[in-house]
């Protein structure tokens, strides 16, 4: 991983204002600071990097102070010391007052989980106002951590994201101008964590409920987008997002058997199944 750019991104320490349940499997965790002044992002699939207190301490072990060799200086940091850090999405911001949300996903949270909790599932899961963390965010409207650029004349969107697109992808269709044709495909693990989407977008949003009992991945979503009738379009635009093995299939889907050119298509792998977020970040650049 790289340093953050000292021009379109910076360090903001901040503090939780407040929590909110959304479902069995997700929580809304809004956070402020008044370096969220000095926050400004213009996309809405815009990706942070947080850093959230190891478990037993109430900071972040963040060297924020080591200017551009934090990253050295975090990793040599001891375990039980160092903070972990995760990466999400933006879900809103706010000004007067300055706020923002994201929201977590709560895997291996609850009596009944079939997986471990992670460390941030629990720490958001026991969030509190006052808790403070760190982030890396953007200091710049346009930046290279936003993914979601449907070039000009798109007249038809696409998309598909599992509970850790969700965030990003709702933000998108809430976004987009009124009357464009959307079809989106969204996986979450629980009914009860469908949500309801106000848009001025002509959009169709599926929501599927995953069948844990599949051992291959988003069979029913891909499933779905194969049986799926859709309008025609002289310049469809394509947004994927999620699990790896699942963004890589559906993406075969879209160019290989829907004939939609490829730069037509953004992917993006938020984690890969079997590998915590420690070991997909030692695996060599593909």
């Amino acid at each position: 991983m790289s340093t953050p750019d000292t021009l379109a991104f910076r360090f903001f320490s901040l503090h939780v204002v407040r929590t909110r349940r959304l479902g069995p499997s997700l929580v809304r965790v809004t956070f402020a600071g008044d370096d969220l002044a000095h926050f400004h992002s213009g996309g809405r699939d815009q990706s942070l990097s947080l850093f959230i207190p190891a478990e037993g301490r109430t900071e972040p072990g963040v060297p924020v102070e080591e200017g551009e060799n934090w990253w050295q200086a975090w990793r040599e940091q001891p375990d039980g010391v160092r903070a972990v850090m995760r990466s999400y999405t933006l879900r809103a911001l706010r000004r007067e007052p300055d706020e923002i949300d994201i929201d977590f996903v709560l895997h291996g949270v609850g009596p009944d989980a079939a997986v471990p909790a992670g460390p941030a599932s629990r720490w958001a899961a026991r969030a509190k106002a006052g808790d403070r963390v760190q982030l890396i965010g953007p200091a710049v409207t346009d930046n290279r951590a936003i993914r979601f650029r449907p070039p000009e004349g798109t007249d038809l969107v696409l998309m598909w994201g599992d509970e850790t697109a969700l965030p990003a992808l709702l933000a998108c269709v809430e976004a987009l101008p009124a009357g464009t044709p959307v079809r989106a495909w969204v996986e979450v693990s629980d009914a009860g964590d469908v949500q309801q989407v106000s848009t001025p977008a002509d959009a169709e949003v599926t929501w599927l409920v995953r069948d844990e009992s599949c051992a291959e991945g988003s069979p029913m979503a891909l499933g779905a987008i194969k049986q799926a009738e859709l309008p025609p379009a002289a310049k469809p635009y394509v947004w994927i997002a999620g699990e790896s093995g699942c963004v890589k299939t559906l993406r075969r889907h879209f160019v290989g058997e829907r004939g939609i050119e490829r730069r037509q298509v953004t992917f993006v792998g938020y984690w890969r199944r079997g590998l915590t977020e420690e070991q997909l970040r030692e695996l060599p650049e593909d």
